[in-house]
C-alpha cells in the first residue's frame, strides 16, 4: 500500500530519474557540509576556521575565468543535438550542418578553458600565496601552503571538467549529469570527512575538489568515442560564431556571476584582512548556513522555469502570473518558517553552548544575514520568471547592488567587523537590492505585456 502511494506521487509530481538525482544530490551536498561544518567545530581552532573559508572564497574567483561560458556551451550544443542522433558507442547520425556546428562547440570549448585555465593557474596560485602572506598571523603556526596549492591544482582540474559535463548535458545526458553530481556529493564529503578526522582540516576544501576531480574524470573518459569523434570532426562553413552567437549572452552571464560573487564570497577575505581569521571564519560559516537556505528555497522557482517558458511561448501570461505568485508565496513563506527555527537555534545555541556559538557571528547579526537573504531570493525569482521572456533586465541592477555592497563592506568592516559586513548585506542586498528589483520587474512586466499584446494584434489582422 505504501508503495502504491509513493508511485502515486512520483506521477502526480512528475518526478523522473533526472529530477530525483538532482534533489538528491542537493540534500546530500547539504547534508555533507553540515557534518563537515560539525567536524570542524571539532578539529579546526577558531582562527583555522577562518583560514578555511577565506581558502574557499579565494578558490571561488575561478568565476572570474569562467565568465559564464558553460551555460551558453549547455543552450547551444542542446539547439544542435535536437536535429542529430546520438549513440551510446558515440556515433552520430544526422544533418550535416547541425553536427559541424556540434563539433565546432566543443572545439572551441577546449580550447577557450585551455587557455582560460592556464591563465587561471598563473594567477590563482600566487595571489593566493600573496594574500596569506601578507596577512599571516600568529607566526605562521597556522599551516596553509599546502593545502591552498593542492585546492587551488584541484579547482584547475574542475575548471577544465566542467565545460564538458555541460557539453554533455546538452547533448542529452541530464539524467547521467545529474547522477554524477550525486557521486561527486558522496565523494566530497568522504575525503572531507577524512581530512578533518585525521586533523589534517585545511585540506578538506582541496580533498572534496579532488575528489569531484576523480569522479569527473571517469565519467568524461567513458564518453571519450563521443568526444573525440567530434574533437576530430572538420568542421565546414557550418560553425558556431563567437562573436555573433556566444558573446551577446556570455558577457552577460558573465556580469551577473562576477556580482554574486562581489554580494557574498568577497566578506571572508574582506574581513580576514581587517579583522582576522577569527571573524573571518565566523562570517564565513554564517555566510554558507544562510546560503544553503537560498539553494533550498530557490528549488522553488528553478522547477518551475521550463512550464514558465511554456507559458510565454504560447502568451498564457494570465497562467504564467498565476504560478508565478502561488509559487512565490509558497516559497518565502517557507523560507519564513525555516528562517525562524533556524535564528531561534541560533539565539538558543549562545545561551545554551556559548563555547560552539563563538564559531558564528551573533544572533543580531545573523537575522541581519537572513533578512538580506531573503532579498536575494526575491530578487532571483522575479530574475528567473523574466528569463523565461528570454531577457535580462536586471543586468545593472547586479552591477550597482555588488558595487554598493563592496563599498559599504569596505567602509564598515575596518570598525565594525561583522556586524558591519551583516549591516552591508542587509541594507544593499535586502533592501536595495529587493526594491530595486521588484520595481524593474513591475515596469518591465507592464512593458512586456503590451508588447506581447501590439504583437498579437499585428499577427491576427495580418500586418
Amino acid at each position: 500500500m505504501l508503495w502504491t502511494w509513493i508511485l502515486r506521487l512520483k506521477e502526480v509530481l512528475g518526478v523522473d530519474k533526472a529530477i530525483a538525482y538532482t534533489v538528491l544530490s542537493r540534500v546530500l551536498v547539504i547534508l555533507g557540509n553540515f557534518v563537515t561544518v560539525l567536524l570542524m567545530v571539532r578539529f579546526l581552532s577558531p582562527v583555522e576556521q577562518g583560514y578555511y573559508f577565506t581558502l574557499l572564497s579565494l578558490v571561488a574567483l575561478q568565476v572570474v575565468f569562467e565568465l559564464g561560458f558553460s551555460f551558453v556551451i549547455l543552450q547551444l550544443a542542446a539547439h544542435e543535438r535536437a536535429h542529430l542522433i546520438l549513440y551510446p558507442d558515440g556515433r552520430i547520425e544526422g544533418e550535416e550542418p547541425a553536427l559541424s556546428r556540434l563539433a565546432s562547440v566543443l572545439q572551441l570549448t577546449v580550447k577557450w578553458y585551455s587557455r582560460a585555465a592556464a591563465l587561471l593557474a598563473i594567477i590563482l596560485i600566487p595571489s593566493g600565496i600573496y594574500f596569506f602572506e601578507k596577512n599571516e598571523q600568529h607566526n605562521g603556526a597556522v599551516h596553509w601552503l599546502y593545502p591552498w596549492l593542492l585546492a587551488a591544482l584541484a579547482c584547475v582540474a574542475i575548471f577544465l571538467q566542467d565545460p564538458i559535463c555541460a557539453f554533455l548535458e546538452g547533448c542529452g545526458e541530464v539524467r547521467q549529469i545529474a547522477g554524477l553530481r550525486v557521486c561527486q556529493a558522496i565523494g566530497n564529503a568522504a575525503f572531507a570527512w577524512t581530512a578533518m578526522l585525521s586533523h589534517h582540516g585545511l585540506f578538506a576544501p582541496a580533498g572534496t575538489m579532488v575528489a569531484s576531480g576523480i569522479i569527473g574524470g571517469v565519467f568524461i573518459w567513458r564518453r571519450r568515442n563521443f568526444l573525440l569523434g567530434l574533437l576530430r570532426f572538420r568542421a565546414s562553413e557550418h560553425v558556431v560564431s563567437w562573436r555573433v552567437e556566444i558573446w551577446p549572452f556570455q558577457w552577460r552571464i558573465a556580469v551577473s556571476w562576477l556580482c554574486a560573487y562581489f554580494t557574498r564570497q568577497i566578506f571572508t577575505p574582506i574581513l580576514f584582512h581587517y579583522r582576522g581569521p577569527v571573524e573571518a571564519g565566523q562570517m564565513g560559516m554564517s555566510i554558507s548556513v544562510v546560503g544553503y537556505f537560498s539553494a533550498i528555497i530557490l528549488a522553488w522557482m528553478t522547477t518551475k522555469a521550463p512550464t514558465f517558458g511554456g507559458f510565454v511561448a504560447r502568451r498564457e501570461l494570465s497562467e504564467l502570473d498565476a504560478l508565478f505568485k502561488r509559487t512565490l508565496w509558497q516559497a518565502m513563506s517557507f523560507f519564513l518558517v525555516i528562517s525562524c527555527a533556524s535564528w531561534v537555534a541560533v539565539d538558543v545555541l549562545f545561551h545554551l553552548l556559548p563555547k560552539l556559538a563563538v564559531r558564528i557571528v551573533s544572533p543580531f547579526d545573523f537575522a541581519f544575514l537572513l533578512i538580506g537573504t531573503a532579498g536575494s531570493v526575491l530578487a532571483q525569482s522575479l530574475a528567473i520568471y523574466m528569463r523565461s521572456f528570454k531577457r535580462e533586465p536586471f543586468l545593472w541592477q547586479s552591477v550597482s547592488v555588488a558595487a554598493l555592497t563592496l563599498l559599504m563592506c569596505r567602509i564598515m568592516a575596518p570598525g565594525m567587523g561583522n556586524m558591519g559586513v551583516a549591516i552591508s548585506y542587509l541594507m544593499c542586498t535586502g533592501i536595495v537590492g529587493a526594491i530595486s528589483a521588484w520595481l524593474i520587474f513591475h515596469f518591465w512586466r507592464q512593458t512586456i505585456s503590451r508588447t506581447l499584446l501590439r504583437s498579437s494584434c499585428c499577427e491576427e489582422t495580418g500586418e
